[in-house]
């Protein structure tokens, strides 16, 4: 029985990059799990450990050794072992040498093809503290680092220096040696509160004593509630809500070992400001979180977390003052100069930063979204002159020395500009929303503008970088083209504007003058956003099939697509749902296999004799007849809701005819018929393809 002890490990470093502490850690845990699982050591929870200056994991009731194992080899047939004497062959004394032994401790072990020799092996696990230094080893070499660093004059390469290395089993220390250090059990606290070494003497004293003794909070999801609940506690006490986006709070949350919130203020001039200037400059800049009042207007607070506890707290809040207060003035220059010129004027200037060298400058670009804008405006019926107008200002602003600061700022400094220039509100608002969605599950823009903005902008790009040949491969997506493609059809099915996709692509690709093949280009690119469009759709609780079903019609209108989809999703709950499928399936084998053309086939009434194909017959009219206005006014869910009610027909049909008559004219008539009923579905969905 293997004995279960816990085990820590903790390798101390320079400060780690704060925005991949996170995922360090996880990969860590993730790493180790999986060498503990290749070597079959048993062992219970792990948990990862992660501050600016160590990474560190616990493990759980870890065994002392792998456990043994059998192994059976298997040797020659017995029949080729022994002679008609029962004397051991060549073969079976071959065996019996390679496996150290010899023939008479041999056994047999029957398969399903016969009988043969065999030699049963106990192999004895490995002890777990041999193991665990080549499993770290592992981990460690594996850990996501995009450059390592070396340091003094080793060779050894690590995201940061490092600086002390903790192995503990139990209570005794596993002998290694990572990335030049030896392994020990003693660690160290915070850099300033408790410098000294602090001696383990079991793995479960780690947290505590780190926490209590060397004021460091080892847990990350731990120090990052306490700086949560401290900020929302200072900004109380000032009459305000934190303002906390997640990821400033996990960046902060992993550059501090002991966090400590502190309010500063600056001058209340700087309100006059755009907000969003404000509140990127404390958070990029200082990692600060602004402060609210209830109605969410920006007061002159923030709150900055120290790393320690000051015996001088007021020396550090006015530290921070002095460090944000030329941050904001910088701010309140650029806000005042770049008012001195409109966006128009700006936008002439575009015509000398490079969009992509073979796609021409941002000129070209703005230029070829107006067109491809006021295309789209006219298909919607939206007067033209406002899109075009937008298109032409929207990234004007990229040439201000606001957004040449903060490059996150694009298109809502374009929106304040624009205002200041006296610009209507639509084509102001239109200047931010041509950017959305940014992330995935982002907001959408609302104006129809910036809809028909957004759509013209991101259009023009997949076109042009896939015309180029510049087409996402793996990870590699540097112009961001799925995020693109996404967003074109979020917008168009979210906020239900009716374009045929294709028809756009193709008018985006007309605008170019560089040679390319064009039907190639606009295939690849719609084949592109289909596939987003099958993520997109399965995320929403479609199946696979469902999805295919619709697809198979190939619908050129993404919110078409969408409207489709509901049906057939709904459909595929009735009762009669799982007949029809595979009534359909079924006719389309048949209709295969006859090798005739659909396309020509028509059933002539005066042929048909049975009374089941005459039923079937009479209700596909009528069904055709019913569905029409439906189909016509996109009401698919009703449509097919009416084509259910032929399953009864189908089913008797199919129970009581004969297709595949010996009389050619009666067959060609029921193949007609079929051909007719699979057109009917056809009209919505392949509902065959349901049937798995």
């Amino acid at each position: 029985m293997a004995e279960m002890r816990d085990l820590l490990f903790e390798l101390g470093t320079e400060e780690l990059p704060p925005k991949s502490l996170s995922s360090l850690s996880a990969a860590l845990e993730a790493n180790v799990k999986q060498g503990l699982q290749q070597a079959q050591i048993a062992h219970g929870k792990l948990q990862a450990y992660a501050t600016p200056r160590r990474l560190a994991l616990l493990i759980s009731d870890l065994a002392d050794s792998q456990p043994d194992k059998v192994i059976e080899k298997r040797g020659p047939a017995l029949k080729a072992a022994y002679t008609q004497d029962n004397v051991p062959t060549k073969a079976a004394e071959g065996f019996a040498h390679s496996c150290g032994t010899t023939v008479d401790q041999l056994g047999t072990m029957t398969t399903d093809k016969g009988e043969w020799l065999s030699f049963k092996q106990k192999i004895k696990g490995e002890a777990t503290s041999e193991l665990i230094p080549d499993i770290f080893r592992k981990s460690l070499t594996a850990l996501p680092v995009a450059k390592k660093m070396r340091w003094a004059a080793s060779t050894i390469e690590f995201v940061r220096p490092v600086h002390w290395l903790v192995l503990l089993y139990g209570n005794e220390v596993i002998k290694a040696e990572l990335l030049g250090l030896s392994s020990g059990r003693s660690t160290f606290g915070h850099r300033f509160h408790h410098p000294d070494k602090i001696k383990l003497s079991c793995p479960d004293q780690y947290i505590d004593l780190l926490r209590d003794e060397g004021k460091v909070l080892a847990d990350f999801a731990e120090r990052g509630s306490k700086l949560h609940q401290q900020a929302l506690q200072a900004a109380e006490s000032m009459g305000g809500n934190a303002h906390i986006e997640p990821d400033l709070l996990e960046e902060v949350t992993a550059l501090v070992e002991w966090p400590v919130a502190v309010v500063g203020s600056f001058d209340e001039r700087f309100l006059e400001l755009p907000s969003e200037v404000l509140i990127t400059t404390m958070q990029s800049h200082q990692k600060y979180f602004p402060v609210k009042d209830s109605a969410g207007k920006l007061l002159p607070y923030f709150i900055t977390i120290s790393n320690l506890e000051s015996s001088n707290p007021e020396a550090v809040r006015q530290g921070n003052e002095r460090v944000i207060r030329p941050r904001l003035t910088d701010a309140e220059f650029f806000w005042n100069q770049d008012r001195k010129t409109t966006l128009e004027s700006r936008a002439v200037s575009l015509s000398s930063i490079v969009f992509q060298n073979r796609l021409g400058t941002l000129a070209d670009k703005a230029h070829r979204v107006e067109q491809l804008a006021a295309h789209i405006a006219e298909q919607l019926h939206i007067d033209a002159a406002t899109a075009k107008h937008a298109a032409i200002l929207a990234k004007a602003d990229l040439l201000t020395e606001m957004v040449g600061e903060f490059p996150t700022l694009q298109g809502i400094m374009g929106r304040y500009y624009a205002l200041a220039d006296g610009e209507p509100a639509e084509v102001a608002t239109a200047i931010e929303e041509h950017y959305l969605p940014k992330q995935s599950g982002g907001t959408l823009p609302e104006t129809a503008t910036g809809q028909i903005l957004a759509l013209a902008d991101k259009i023009d790009t997949l076109t042009g970088i896939f015309s180029i040949g510049l087409i996402p491969t793996g990870d590699k997506d540097p112009y961001a083209l799925r995020r693109a493609a996404l967003g074109v059809l979020r917008i168009m099915i979210e906020k239900k504007i009716d374009l045929d996709l294709p028809e756009l692509l193709d008018f985006a690709l007309h605008q170019y003058g560089h040679e390319q093949s064009h039907e190639e280009t606009k295939q690849a690119v719609y084949g592109f956003v289909l596939d987003r469009l099958k993520g997109y759709c399965l995320d929403r609780g479609y199946s696979p099939a469902q999805f295919d079903a619709v697809y198979a019609v190939h619908p050129n209108k993404p919110l078409d697509f969408e409207l489709r989809l509901k049906a057939v999703k709904q459909f595929s709950s009735l009762p009669e749902a799982e007949s029809l499928a595979g009534a359909n399936k079924r006719i389309r084998n048949i209709l295969r296999k006859s090798g005739c053309d659909e396309t020509t086939m028509e059933v002539d009434a005066t042929h048909l004799s049975e009374p089941e194909e005459k039923r079937l017959f009479d209700e596909s009219n009528r069904a055709t007849e019913a569905i029409k206005p439906l189909v016509q006014d996109r009401d698919y869910t009703a449509a097919l809701s009416r084509l259910a009610e032929l399953r009864d027909a189908v089913d008797a049909f199919f129970d009581q005819v004969l297709v595949m008559d010996e009389n050619p004219i009666c067959r060609q008539n029921r193949l007609a018929l079929l051909a007719r009923i699979e057109a009917i579905f056809l009209q919505i969905a392949d509902i065959a393809k349901l049937q798995i």
